[in-house]
């Protein structure tokens, strides 16, 4: 059972109306969920917020006062409360996650780590998950000293049609899926014998690096075309370019990527696996040390989208270059792209490559609109 005051959003409240009789945090953002969907009642929607309180560094859940209430051993419960109950919530600063579900709230787990306790986040691509069964999502955001940051992402899967819009400084909008999107990216998925297996009922399409963990995809799909990559820039220069300046690599006699600058060695990147390349992760691991971390992000952009093998001036920028035809590539990514209107998806960790990100930023928010658009 939900216990009172746990977080939930609903429409806007009258003009004037106060949100709570308190004063306002510093810091603090309105918090509005909108239900669009054409599809179910606001009482059929549930929303939760988790996250990391960035003083304390604690984990919480937010009550509907916009309080951080740390999470605590043996409150597993579900953080959230149907849309039709709540007002507009008081967004603290965090940086943490919104979920929404449909047909009942989402089911957290406190556990013991090392370091503390931690919250078990529903993993909707794991089949003996909790969640599997439940139609859900969630955006991403960061809420604090340099402003709000948020995205809608499908980087672990795409459940639910989600947008996104600041007010602040300016109203910035991002995320909508076109009417109708959410079923065809479901259809054009089905419909390809390789990625079929992503798809989860009516329930979800998950990603294919968690498709490779739950044998639902081909862990070597794109292994041909690394190799196809690796064997060009063996005898030819591959040149990235990023904010640190220009790198040239060429494939040596190990068969990873050496990148020199000014003919000065700056980083090796070895041949990466397919789930290296979907993950951005392994191989393509991108730290923040602006040397290694900028050109893995633009090398896994180049072969999630299929344009390494093609290019050697990266990172390709022109979206018609992405995905060529009979070419091995991230189809998850191509479908997802295809059907959000502004063409800008999270499909793969560095989509934000080349600004083809549904990332929104205000130095100085007041509020934050989360809708479930129309299917």
């Amino acid at each position: 059972m939900v216990g009172p005051g746990v977080l939930g959003a609903c429409a806007r409240p009258p003009a004037g109306s106060p949100v709570s009789g308190r004063a306002a945090r510093v810091g603090e953002v309105s918090l509005t969920v909108r239900n669009d969907s054409r599809r179910f009642r606001d009482d059929e929607v549930w929303v939760h917020v988790v996250g990391t309180d960035p003083v304390s560094g604690r984990q919480v859940w937010v009550t509907r006062d916009g309080e951080a209430r740390p999470i605590a051993l043996g409150d597993d419960t579900a953080y959230g409360t149907r849309l039709s109950e709540l007002p507009v919530v008081p967004l603290p600063r965090l940086s943490g996650r919104v979920y929404v579900s449909v047909g009942a709230p989402i089911p957290f787990r406190v556990v013991g780590t090392p370091d503390g306790v931690g919250l078990q986040h529903p993993a909707g691509w794991v089949a003996s998950d909790p969640s599997y069964g439940l139609l859900h999502d969630f955006v991403e955001l960061t809420n604090g000293d340099t402003g709000l940051w948020c995205n809608t992402t499908m980087v672990d899967m795409f459940g639910l049609p989600l947008q996104l819009e600041v007010t602040g400084t300016g109203t910035h909008t991002t995320g909508p899926v076109t009417e109708g999107g959410r079923a065809r990216a479901l259809a054009s998925l089905a419909a390809l014998p390789a990625w079929s297996g992503l798809v989860v009922e009516d329930l979800r399409i998950i990603a294919p690096g968690h498709g490779i963990d739950a044998g639902r995809f081909a862990p070597d799909h794109l292994d041909a075309h690394i190799a196809a990559c690796w064997n060009r820039y063996r005898a030819e220069d591959l040149v990235v370019t990023t904010d640190a300046g220009t790198a040239v690599g060429r494939v040596d006699a190990d068969d990873a990527l050496a990148f020199q600058r000014d003919g000065a060695p700056v980083t090796r990147i070895a041949r990466p696996s397919t789930r290296d390349v979907l993950f951005c992760n392994g191989a393509l691991a991108a730290p923040n040390d602006g040397v290694t971390g900028p050109i893995a992000a633009v090398l896994g952009a180049a072969l999630n989208r299929s344009t390494l093998l093609g290019h050697s001036q990266q990172p390709t920028t022109d979206p018609a270059t992405f995905h060529p035809a009979g070419v091995a590539t991230n189809d998850y990514v191509r479908v997802l792209h295809e059907v959000t209107a502004d063409g800008r998806a999270y499909g793969f960790p560095f989509d934000d490559v080349a600004e083809r990100a549904p990332l929104l930023h205000d130095p100085a928010p007041t509020g934050l609109t989360l809708t479930l658009t129309p299917w």
